[in-house]
């Protein structure tokens, strides 16, 4: 008789733990409660910038302070709650690991006795919210899909403002000094230049110039506003509709699991089907009767012919 297996001590407490935490985890009200919370900090932070209402509720700000942070410590400890039978996964959501540094950062002593990093650390808890908010989530994962694309822009744009104000310096530095006096100052008018604001100006001053100075403008505003902005909105397009993907399958992703240990389900099933008219054809061709698992005999007792089946 083969040994039953025993499962770990304690992988049942585990998966109980999980199961009811993760009940709460993903209930609809917990997610509205939780958004909630972060908009009362966020419209606690908009208070404190208000030295009257400051001075007046001190101690209300402070106890509201605390009571957000033990909500959200309480929140954490859920969701890891949800994860106890399989930790991995929770680190492997990087929301997750930003709510967990968010939270464990409060309680450093060097965090909490420096005011400044103490609200910019408060202040991150807003951006929480697109935990919540499927659209906004998918532009901040299109930003940061599109940042190798826009380092890549970045560089071409400094190189073509570099190029344009050395060109500048060399025609315009003597005759306006202002704003082409040195290599600084012709990078600085020229990225202003690339909104379009004050274009007309630089133009009909250059035209006082030189008469060249209508194809250098006209060439810049060409490759730095329209080439260039064109190309950096083409990257956040293309970076967008990949977030909307991964978004996507990683909501069908659970249905897609179901219908799959569904199928496994069926196959294994049907395989322990054929096994057994298998295992039917086989005695039937050995001349011993048979007949369907749930009517078979129990073992040792005497089949049709008085002879026990083994």
């Amino acid at each position: 008789m083969s040994e039953q297996y025993v499962p770990p001590a304690g992988t049942a407490a585990r998966t109980v733990l999980a199961r009811r935490c993760g009940a709460v985890v993903e209930a609809r009200w917990f997610a509205v409660a939780v958004f909630a919370l972060i908009l009362a900090n966020a419209a606690l932070l908009g208070v404190e910038t208000y030295s009257g209402l400051v001075a007046a509720w001190r101690p209300w700000l402070w106890l509201a302070e605390h009571v957000c942070l033990a909500a959200f410590t309480a929140e954490i400890a859920l969701r890891l709650a949800a994860h106890a039978d399989r930790p991995r996964d929770f680190l492997k959501d990087p929301w997750n690991l930003f709510d967990l540094a968010v939270v464990l950062c409060a309680f450093l002593p060097v965090v909490r006795e420096n005011t400044t990093v103490l609200r910019l650390l408060r202040l991150a808890r807003v951006l929480r919210t697109a935990r919540f908010l499927p659209q906004l989530r998918v532009v901040l994962v299109a930003v940061a899909r599109s940042l190798p694309g826009t380092l890549s822009f970045l560089l071409v744009g400094a190189l073509l403002l570099y190029v344009y104000a050395m060109v500048g310096w060399v025609f315009f530095g003597r005759h306006d000094p202002g704003h082409y006096g040195s290599i600084g100052r012709a990078v600085l008018t020229l990225f202003l230049l690339m909104t379009l604001d004050g274009i007309g100006d630089a133009v009909h001053a250059g035209l006082d110039i030189s008469r060249w100075s209508l194809l250098y403008y006209g060439s810049y505003v060409l490759l730095a506003s329209f080439v260039l902005v064109n190309v950096l909105i083409g990257v956040v397009i293309t970076s967008l509709e990949e977030a909307r993907e991964m978004d996507g399958r990683g909501a069908v992703a659970p249905e897609r699991a179901d219908e799959e240990r569904q199928r496994l389900l069926l196959r294994r099933v049907e395989a322990a089907r054929r096994a057994l008219a298998e295992l039917e054809e086989e005695l039937g061709r050995e001349g011993l009767p048979h007949s369907p698992v749930s009517a078979a005999p129990p073992a040792g007792s005497a089949g049709a012919s008085g002879v026990p089946i083994t």
